[in-house]
């Protein structure tokens, strides 16, 4: 149905049955995204999608049946840029997916560090608290300008973040700013992917110093930005 619906809206789609069949397709003609469910048969969903995020730049939607909090974050936090369940709407699919297609560049295997990665002629760089954000480029280098790898919605969280400097921004901004949509009472979406930039960004995540939470309002990104 999913293929059938995505053709007609001028979508070029593969239709996979297992984890091995996804990651030879990865290799031979990576997708720009990838719908995964996560019931797959003797497969784990959660794996598939780790492996793919370890290894690959691509949009990547969990859609699925499995409606349950704790899978959603989970999903999250291991680098899907949304989570849908079923049943959903076919047109609220393709917004989402129109979304994260925006959000992002065609997949590209993610390449080794490099200590000393070529500059971007003409990008605009974020600079702060000695990392340094390439928005052309989308790439993040820390202090010793070793690459740091970002899934999809977490460059987009912390290019919102970096724009605006010291002030604090609420759930509702950074989702619908990241995401074209605002929080629900349980959405945890914004939350997550703070984490998981604190544990790339921070020193000592459980005590930030770059991006803080405060209590009530939503985050704010502590520290002097300079834009070149």
């Amino acid at each position: 149905m999913l293929s059938v619906y995505l053709t007609a809206q001028g979508y070029r789609v593969s239709t996979l049955h297992s984890g091995q069949e996804l990651m030879a397709l990865m290799v031979r003609d990576a997708p720009a995204l990838l719908l995964l469910d996560l019931g797959l048969p003797g497969e784990d969903g959660f794996a598939i999608a780790r492996s793919v995020r370890e290894h690959w730049n691509c949009g990547l939607i969990i859609v699925t049946g499995r409606g349950d909090a704790i899978d959603k974050v989970v999903g999250l936090e291991v680098g899907a840029d949304d989570y849908v369940t079923k049943p959903f709407d076919l047109r609220e699919l393709l917004a989402r997916i129109k979304a994260v297609l925006r959000r992002m560049t065609p997949a590209s295997p993610i390449s080794p560090p490099s200590a000393t990665p070529a500059p971007t002629p003409g990008g605009q760089v974020l600079r702060f608290a000695q990392w340094e954000l390439d928005l052309a480029s989308r790439r993040l280098l820390d202090p010793s300008g070793i690459e740091t790898s970002l899934t999809t919605g977490e460059f987009e969280l912390l290019s919102v973040l970096a724009n605006h400097p010291n002030r604090v921004l609420t759930r509702d901004f950074l989702l619908e700013s990241t995401r074209g949509r605002e929080a629900g009472p349980f959405d945890r979406t914004v939350d997550v992917q703070i984490g998981r930039l604190r544990r790339k960004l921070e020193a000592d995540p459980a005590n930030p110093q770059i991006i803080k939470s405060v209590r009530g309002a939503g985050y704010i990104l502590v520290a002097k930005v300079e834009v070149t």
